[in-house]
């Protein structure tokens, strides 16, 4: 049941479970997450995901900078890693095997939107811990760029972020987007986002990690600076 005392317990609890309390053997300080900054772009070309690499114990200490928080989970198709680094590890495998599953038996890769829906489901219904990703692809319907929140909801938009980045992120995506704008420029509209939360957000940094997604595959690469990823 829901407790509004206890900070750690879940108001979707039915759904997704009771997230244990410290003394339970949940350390807050100790789980390692990414902060992070995400943005996901769509274009007519293809889709934009651009990540930081930066992960934090308790949201004061930097744990690790070279994390790659973005990965492929389908043949045209990626998705960030953002929250409890644990929770969202397990939830990319998870998706994957099944999207992988489905092409096996069905000789044909599952639809973005299917994709999207079973992310929600998997968040919804599943142990995953404190969730927030993107996911972007590609398919016979076009671009598209969703955000799946830890309860479950699938939103779909032109572009969006999460994370600890996501105000500042937001603004300045928010002057600049072009829904005619070219993929390259979507990548470095999202390049000069994820910068600009590095610079306030201390749970943002240590360079950028950029998805490609078009109809011809996924292409991820790691940044150790802005600059040369443009």
């Amino acid at each position: 049941m829901y407790d509004p005392e206890n900070r750690l317990t879940d108001a979707y609890e039915p759904e997704v479970g009771t997230l244990p309390n410290d003394d339970e053997g949940r350390d807050e300080e100790n789980v390692t997450k990414t902060g992070t900054t995400t943005v996901g772009i769509s274009t007519d070309d293809g889709v934009i995901i651009a990540t930081d690499r930066r992960a934090s114990l308790g949201g004061r200490f930097v744990s690790n900078k070279n994390v790659q928080k973005v990965e492929q989970i389908h043949p045209t198709a990626a998705l960030t890693l953002v929250g409890s680094v644990g929770g969202a590890q397990s939830f990319i495998r998870s998706l994957r095997s099944e999207a992988n599953l489905y092409e096996v038996r069905r000789d044909e890769p599952l639809s973005i939107h299917a994709l999207a829906t079973l992310a929600g489901n998997f968040a919804r219904g599943g142990p995953f811990f404190a969730i927030n990703p993107i996911l972007g692809g590609v398919d016979a319907e076009g671009s598209h760029v969703y955000s799946i929140d830890p309860a479950g909801g699938v939103l779909q938009d032109d572009y969006t972020v999460t994370g600890s980045g996501t105000m500042v992120a937001t603004g300045t995506i928010e002057g600049e987007y072009d829904p005619e704008m070219s993929l390259e420029d979507a990548r470095n509209l999202a390049i000069r986002a994820v910068e600009a939360a590095a610079e306030r957000d201390t749970g943002s940094g240590n360079g950028v990690v950029i998805a490609e997604v078009t109809a011809d595959g996924v292409d991820i690469d790691r940044f150790d600076d802005y600059d040369s990823a443009a």
